[in-house]
């Protein structure tokens, strides 16, 4: 009869101690799309995570590929750098981000009444900038006569876009 230091009960299945290769597989694509969820993140939010300087890494290299096949090995590879972590605190996190911190909403809607207000009236730009300091009004009343200029010709929103990203980063 054989001794193992770590062996059963005879009453115990071994198998039983065992998971599946279908949950193992399953637990491999849940670690993919999270993974797939990470490299979607916004970098802030990202940043806010404490991960890996490996995984980051990974992540990050995930955004810039383009090709197909490249990109489906890569997420592969995040699936298992996050084998090495508690994935739980990744998910509640990445759903905190989805739902939105009520916080973050109020922000969102009121920088979005702003861009409306300064494209609708100049002195808006003024009442923001005095409001808020850091904001540079100059640049803020620029691209505001952008924005007009392209929704006048129809053009796409790149200036409206960037308007709104600076009004959030003056708050």
């Amino acid at each position: 009869m054989r001794r193992h230091s770590d062996e059963q009960s005879p009453t115990s299945d071994p198998r039983q101690d065992e998971v599946s290769k279908t949950r193992r597989k399953a637990q491999m694509h849940a670690l993919q799309d999270l993974g797939e969820a990470l490299v979607a993140l916004d970098p802030a939010k990202l940043a806010q995570l404490d991960l890996p300087e490996r995984l980051v890494d990974a992540i990050g290299q995930a955004r810039s590929i383009r090709a197909h096949e490249g990109r489906r090995r890569q997420i592969q590879f995040i699936g298992k750098l996050m084998r090495d972590i508690d994935p739980v605190p990744v998910r509640e996190a990445i759903e905190r981000f989805a739902s939105g911190v009520p916080s973050d909403r109020a922000e969102f809607a009121a920088a979005e009444r702003w861009r409306e207000e300064m494209l609708r009236d100049d002195a808006a730009v003024t009442r923001f900038a005095e409001e808020r300091p850091a904001a540079d009004a100059a640049a803020l009343a620029s691209l505001v006569r952008d924005a007009r200029a392209e929704r006048s010709r129809g053009g796409p929103p790149h200036r409206y876009r960037e308007l709104f990203r600076k009004i959030r980063e003056a708050q």
